[in-house]
């Protein structure tokens, strides 16, 4: 694996890179960044967790000044929280150059986004519905563009965005650099690339890299009906420090968050019709872990990148293999191990055979958990944690208390009653889920996304035609065989 310290980077960028605990290099960054400096247009085929910001984002700062006149680089970004974060991501690495990237989006006060670019940032991070706005008034001036970046492609794909992103191409100087980065290549995409770009490079990490190994991947086949239940004893099961659960529709993660706080989880949804404060502000005690579930549509957590997400539930199975993908890369990041539960109902088998065959991996079978299963865990806990606090801690001004209860209990009933009050219990409150129909098939994919896009995509795109992804050879992960802390990935907790 090279270092980056041979691709000829300047001590500035290294100097950045450096501070942020990186030394090598990933398989997509090794090979995107020496072309990229080239002038050479690249199109990098990956999927999430590979290092693709750094990829883009190292040479695009690499060629920018502080006195560059004008925006410089243009990055367009499917959603808004992967719009932060990956301008986010190219302050740190700008930070010895004195690069500024500003990420602009819908949701957040426009006045508020004219006054920042006023300030004359040298790159614009943004989702393509708001940069097209400022275009429009003439707030965003693109004539001294030098680089663009398609980010996740494949996701503006399926959210509907192809025809703005053309518009936005088309104020763009002929004379600059595009890279495009995307899971997949459906034809849509591979037309992009040929209107666009000059004779572009292509970088493909192999399929059999597609998932992490360090995932554990199971699945339980369980009716519609039953799957709350199974859920909640999965959770008092497996007591993950931080869960995202994944729903299929907006509807569904409002269900389910106000399901599980009935039964007493730290619970909360994130999707597109939150106000953008919600949605900071659901993130912010997620990050803090004074929430412990977050419920999320798929494009609502496309790019989260929060460190100690042990687990992922996929209580709808997503509707595309790539979408699997993407949502259990949540967690085993940062060379962790992880955990991802899918929920598969009988008419939904020929789905989870689809993900198999893509990941290259058989997911293991799992039993629902019975209630009794899951209080016995929880019995254990308490034992646990009875334990190590009669052992580690200092009880000297408890010793008076006990005494005074042993004078009047018997010391069997005095532990089963502590043992009782640490135990949470599986609580059993109804709820009341509205059922969802088995997952279709690919042709309705698109529709459903929908449900978690922020307010960027469009409920109704004016009658443009619905671009289907059709099936092209699967793009991969690059970082499988590698769990070093000094390999740069999007996934670093470090972010």
């Amino acid at each position: 694996m090279a270092k980056f310290s041979e691709l000829g980077l300047s001590k500035e960028i290294l100097e950045a890179i450096g501070n942020m605990g990186f030394e090598e290099a990933t398989p997509i960054q090794a090979e995107s960044i020496p072309l990229s400096l080239k002038g050479i247009d690249v199109i990098g085929q990956a999927q999430t967790g590979t290092g693709k910001t750094a990829a883009f984002g190292v040479p695009m700062i690499e060629k920018t000044t502080k006195q560059h006149s004008g925006v410089a680089g243009l990055v367009i970004a499917p959603t808004r929280e992967l719009a932060m974060q990956v301008a986010e991501e190219l302050n740190k690495v700008g930070r010895f150059k004195n690069i500024r990237a500003l990420p602009i989006y819908g949701g957040q006060d426009i006045t508020r986004q004219i006054r920042a670019l006023k300030k004359y940032p040298q790159i614009v991070v943004g989702t393509p519905g708001r940069l097209l706005d400022h275009i429009k008034r003439k707030t965003l001036r693109l004539q001294h563009i030098h680089t663009v970046v398609l980010d996740e492609a494949d996701e503006m794909l399926n959210m509907g965005f192809i025809e703005d992103i053309e518009s936005i191409l088309k104020e763009v100087p002929e004379a600059r650099q595009t890279l495009l980065f995307s899971a997949t290549m459906p034809d849509p995409i591979r037309r992009i690339a040929e209107k666009f770009m000059r004779s572009p490079e292509i970088v493909r990490v192999k399929s059999k890299e597609v998932t992490v190994p360090n995932i554990t991947q199971n699945f339980i086949e369980v009716d519609e009906r039953k799957k709350f239940d199974a859920l909640t004893r999965l959770l008092d099961m497996e007591n993950p420090e931080l869960a995202i659960v994944f729903g299929r529709t907006k509807r569904r993660v409002d269900e389910l968050s106000e399901a599980l706080a009935t039964r007493g989880y730290s619970a909360e949804g994130i999707h597109g019709d939150l106000t953008q404060s919600k949605r900071t502000s659901v993130m912010k005690q997620f990050k803090n872990k004074t929430i412990e579930v977050l419920v999320a549509t798929d494009v609502a957590a496309r790019g989260l990148d929060v460190s100690g997400v042990t687990h992922v539930y996929n209580f709808d199975i997503p509707q595309d293999p790539e979408s699997y993908v993407h949502r259990i890369g949540r967690t085993g990041r940062a060379g962790k191990t992880g955990v991802a539960f899918t929920f598969v109902t009988p008419r939904e088998m020929g789905q989870l055979k689809n993900i198999e065959r893509l990941t290259k991996r058989r997911m293991t079978r799992k039993p629902v958990p019975s209630s009794t299963e899951a209080l016995e865990n929880q019995q254990k806990m308490a034992l646990d944690k009875l334990k190590e606090t009669a052992t580690e801690s200092n009880l000297n001004d408890y010793k008076t208390h006990a005494e005074q209860l042993l004078e009047d209990h018997d010391s069997i009933t005095l532990l089963s009653a502590a043992i009782k009050l640490l135990t949470k219990e599986p609580d059993e409150t109804p709820v009341r889920l509205t059922a969802e129909a088995p997952s279709a098939s690919r042709k309705n994919f698109r529709d459903n996304r929908r449900g978690g896009s922020g307010g960027q995509n469009r409920q109704n795109r004016g009658g443009k035609p619905e671009y289907r992804r059709r099936r092209s050879g699967s793009g991969g992960n690059s970082g499988g065989s590698s769990n070093k802390r000094s390999s740069y990935r999007d996934s670093q907790s470090s972010r």
